[in-house]
């Protein structure tokens, strides 16, 4: 006798099940397929993300052990690994890449107002960089990276407002860093803030053109001259902040206009950082503010390495490692996207860990992730109609 519903079909809520079905038509996802569909997929991958599940043996040996219990959790058949692996080789991935952007919409809008964002500025700013995810060369021969070495790239654009990812383009791991600036869908006004990977004095000057800032790390191997000086504040670590021109004969040509050079020494690591920018209103303390919140980024990969399973893969081909990394990150979305929809006070790690020992409980997520007292009033004999009231 159901007498509540489970925790994992109260989280799938926060996914429309009607775009969802809108994904699966547009890739003809339940083609022909009788048992098991998307949906189910889905959900059981959600399951062994929040769960940290090993392998597919793995995933098929604890669904077993809970078969009375995934009905109500919206899985309608056995779970078999050969199913499992079948639908995560074939059954497209670009279905749940749709998902996951979807959801990045939905958490933008509710993380706009978020106050985790330091720099005072009015203006948006994006952190971008890449994770390589190292796989094995013979099982993954797909995944292009070194001689000897297989890898797939996960290249991301970060919201630092809410530490929500806006863009996430998965390339084999040979596509360079700078190759995904053209991808982009550049917003004048915002700022864009890169490390040395991303130097490219041509895509930097489309940045431009394109009424949008970046701050980047400068490399050592370009020449320019100084135009200007403007004065610093030494006591707060900053060595000069410059007006400059290129001079290098390709570089010029691909950057003709006025750069602004910043060079700042960190006390905290005893490291000398360079900027180079095309915003020449904000003060040097703030250009060197917005670089430090680029560090959100790399939290964001060591959160979704350390927390979720994308470092080892339940299938070896292209469509699965893609399929594994999109469900995943949908996962960091939802859970981003409850702790928001229902004001909860816990940390993102937290709700995972109680989420993975919780997901077939019987209790509102709410009540699970905000500790508030409960009172469940469903009747004992929950099928019998009361035929009088007494």
């Amino acid at each position: 006798m159901n007498k509540g519903r489970t925790i994992l079909s109260q989280v799938l809520d926060f996914i429309s099940k009607y775009e969802f079905d809108k994904c699966v038509a547009k890739y003809n996802g339940n083609y022909r397929v009788r048992s098991f569909t998307c949906w189910e997929q889905f959900i059981v991958m959600m399951f062994a993300q929040f769960t940290y599940r090993e392998s597919l043996r793995d995933i098929e040996s604890c669904l077993a052990a809970i078969s009375g219990k995934l009905y109500h959790s919206g899985v309608k058949s056995k779970v078999k690994r050969s199913t499992l692996s079948d639908a995560n080789e074939k059954r497209d991935w670009r279905i749940y890449a749709e998902i996951a952007q979807l959801l990045i919409g939905e958490a933008r809008e509710l993380y706009k107002e978020d106050h985790n964002f330091s720099v005072n500025i009015d203006e948006i700013a994006y952190a971008l960089d890449s994770s390589t995810i190292d796989l094995c060369l013979s099982l993954f021969p797909w995944a292009k990276f070194r001689k000897n070495k297989a890898a797939v790239k996960m290249h991301t654009q970060l919201d630092l407002r809410g530490n929500i990812p806006t863009f996430i383009e998965i390339t084999d791991g040979k596509v360079h860093d700078v190759n995904i600036l053209d991808a982009l869908t550049l917003e004048p006004g915002a700022f864009y803030i890169m490390d040395r990977a991303y130097l490219d004095f041509e895509r930097l000057y489309h940045l431009n053109e394109c009424l949008s800032f970046f701050v980047i790390r400068e490399k050592r191997n370009f020449n320019y001259r100084r135009v200007y000086s403007n004065k610093v504040d030494k006591t707060l670590g900053f060595k000069c902040d410059q007006i400059i021109k290129l001079t290098g004969f390709y570089s010029k040509q691909k950057y003709p206009e006025k750069l602004r050079r910043i060079k700042y020494f960190d006390k905290e690591t005893g490291k000398t950082l360079v900027f180079l920018t095309n915003n020449f209103t904000y003060q040097a303390t703030i250009i060197a503010e917005l670089y430090k919140e680029r560090w959100k980024i790399e939290l964001f990969f060591k959160w979704i390495k350390q927390h979720l399973r994308i470092k080892s893969f339940f299938g070896t081909s292209l469509n699965a490692v893609y399929t594994q990394i999109w469900i995943a990150v949908s996962a960091y979305l939802i859970i981003a996207i409850m702790k928001k929809r229902l004001k909860i006070e816990l940390e993102l790690y937290t709700i995972l860990q109680i989420l993975s020992i919780s997901l077939f409980e019987k209790v509102t997520v709410n009540q699970l992730l905000n500790n508030k007292e409960y009172r469940n009033n469903i009747n004992d004999d929950y099928n019998q109609l009361e035929m009088f009231d007494l």
